[in-house]
Formats: structure tokens, sequence, C-alpha cells
């Protein structure tokens, strides 16, 4: 297997075989092209942008149980008014392709479900609310 890694500006061209590692070729990394300057939007699709941007979720009271991680919710295990006790999984997230429970983190009822099966959360977006 050939590989190119680039390490503190310098691009290397490595062979693996066999559990032994040849050097191949070594060379200048080459600089990103500068990025060209993007037209102005004009103020009716600067508009309709913040439009289509999500609204933030009004939560209901009681505590909120946060994404602890950047991910894909695979699934959503308890639905609103479902009682649920301490350490139980509400979710699985996946992140770095490795699946996360989201346990509960006190005895008590799902008062809402902010986030859905599919849905692509960052750290600190608020799954659910429990009381």
């Amino acid at each position: 297997m050939k590989y190119k890694v680039t390490l503190n500006g310098k691009t290397y061209e490595v062979e693996v075989e066999a559990g032994k590692a040849i050097l191949l070729d070594e060379y200048e990394a080459l600089a990103p092209a500068p990025a060209t300057p993007i037209a102005a939007v004009p103020a009716a699709a600067a508009a309709s942008v913040t439009a289509a941007a999500p609204a933030a979720v009004s939560l209901a009271a009681g505590e909120t149980v946060e994404s602890p991680m950047p991910g894909n919710i695979l699934s959503v295990n308890v639905n609103q008014g479902d009682k649920v006790k301490e350490g139980q999984v509400l979710a699985i997230l996946e992140a770095m392709k490795m699946e996360n429970e989201i346990p509960a983190p006190k005895d008590g009822t799902i008062v809402q479900v902010v986030t859905s099966k599919g849905a692509v959360v960052e750290t600190g977006s608020p799954l659910f609310v429990i009381a």
C-alpha cells in the first residue's frame, strides 16, 4: 500500500509492505490557493438564508439532557410521557463511527423529546427534558 503523508509542510510518499515502511519520495507540500472573494449577497437572498436557519426550540421546565458530543442520532428509545430510571438509555448517538449511549441523569418523566432519529446534533444540543 502506498500512502502520502503531509507533516510540518513536507509531503512524504511511503510504501508499506509486510510490516516494513519504505520512503519513496519526499517533497515540499503545496500551499492551498488563496480563496477568491465571494460576491455580495443581495438583501433579499440574505433574508431567505436567515429564514431557512433552524428556529430555536423552546424547552419545557425540567432538567435538560444535552448531547455530550457532535454526532448523528441513530435511535430515540423513549417518548414524551415515559417514566425513566437513572442510567436508562434514552438515545444512541453515533460519533466518529462509534455508538454512544445517552443515559438518563435521574429518575423522572420525559416531558419533552427535542431530538429525533437521524438528527445531526452538536455538543450541548438539547435532546430531552426530564422532570
